[in-house]
């Protein structure tokens, strides 16, 4: 699927709710954000963290790769941004990254968001309530 394929999709998802997508011909780099997303995590503040990171990259079209941009959203919420970057360049986090690619592998996941239900069910992509109630009933 192409960007635009993908935000066209995410703008007819989102009228509904009254979420308006930028539309972008940016796919960012998102290494340096999963990393900072799990210092975020670390500190209790990590819902925050992806709220903002998705309102930047959804709503305003930023680059999420930016470290600059990173530290920003961080400060904004409160979390140390020169800690943050330092966790980052010393690869503190890395494994965890690591882990969490080796479980998609295993699970054959290639899209996301994928959802794992009892180590036995997937849903993938945006799914509607009703496909979780009815892989939840079995």
């Amino acid at each position: 699927m192409s960007v635009e394929n993908m935000f066209n999709n995410l703008s007819k998802m989102g009228k509904i709710f009254d979420i308006t997508f930028s539309g972008t011909d940016l796919i960012s780099n998102t290494h340096s954000a999963l990393l900072a997303s799990e210092y975020a995590k670390e500190k209790g503040k990590f819902h925050e963290f992806h709220d903002k990171l998705f309102f930047v990259y959804f709503n305003e079209g930023r680059n999420i790769g930016d470290v600059e941009l990173l530290k920003s959203i961080a400060e904004s919420i409160g979390l140390n941004e020169e800690e943050m970057v330092k966790r980052i360049e010393d690869g503190s986090y890395e494994s965890n990254l690591a882990q969490a690619k080796n479980l998609a592998l295993q699970y054959e996941v290639n899209s996301t968001p994928t959802f794992i239900i009892n180590d036995k069910y997937a849903i993938v992509g945006a799914q509607s309530i009703e496909s979780f109630k009815k892989i939840l009933s079995k």
